[in-house]
């Protein structure tokens, strides 16, 4: 996941982007943050100036003790416009379900998945959804997938590009 996730965010960072990495159990917020203090020049320089945030899934998606779709909606689009507000250019954000566990949140993340695009169209929000086929089922996956423009999956060792349109053509 930080080979992708860590130059996602260094090209934000250099953009002049507010970026947000909200981590699960799977790769700890101390995790992302070695992974960006080694693939990010300046990081320091970064974090001092608040530029760049890591939360867990604890304090981001299950904040109350429970996933809410329109609090973390919220939560986001709030973010969203302190950093405009702040003078970044946009807001570059990435997180994982990693810490779903039964089929109720599945069910209500992949509504707020659903919901996400409906609220960030017309702003300057860049979302990175990261999703592990050890945790989610393929079924899970394309039920998300289907709401993205594009993803990005590894074949072989290698990432490609899969285009969501053609997927949602060919059912």
């Amino acid at each position: 996941m930080t080979d992708v996730v860590v130059p996602y965010f260094r090209a934000g960072l250099e953009s002049n982007e507010k970026c947000i990495w909200v981590t699960s159990d799977f790769l700890t917020t101390d995790d992302a943050l070695h992974a960006l203090e080694k693939g990010v020049p300046r990081f320091s320089t970064y974090r001092e100036r608040n530029q760049v945030e890591v939360f867990p899934h604890t304090d981001w998606y299950l904040k109350g003790g429970s996933f809410d779709l329109k609090r973390t909606l919220s939560m986001w689009m709030d973010k969203h416009n302190e950093a405009l507000a702040s003078g970044y250019a946009g807001l570059r954000v990435t997180g994982s379900p990693y810490w779903i566990d039964n089929k109720k949140d599945w069910d209500d993340f992949a509504a707020y998945e659903a919901e996400i695009n409906n609220v960030i169209g017309g702003t300057k929000l860049l979302v990175l959804c990261a999703y592990s086929l050890q945790k989610c089922g393929v079924l899970e996956i394309l039920d998300v997938v289907k709401n993205h423009e594009f993803a990005l999956a590894m074949n072989r060792g290698k990432w490609q590009i899969v285009n969501v349109p053609a997927l949602c053509a060919a059912k």
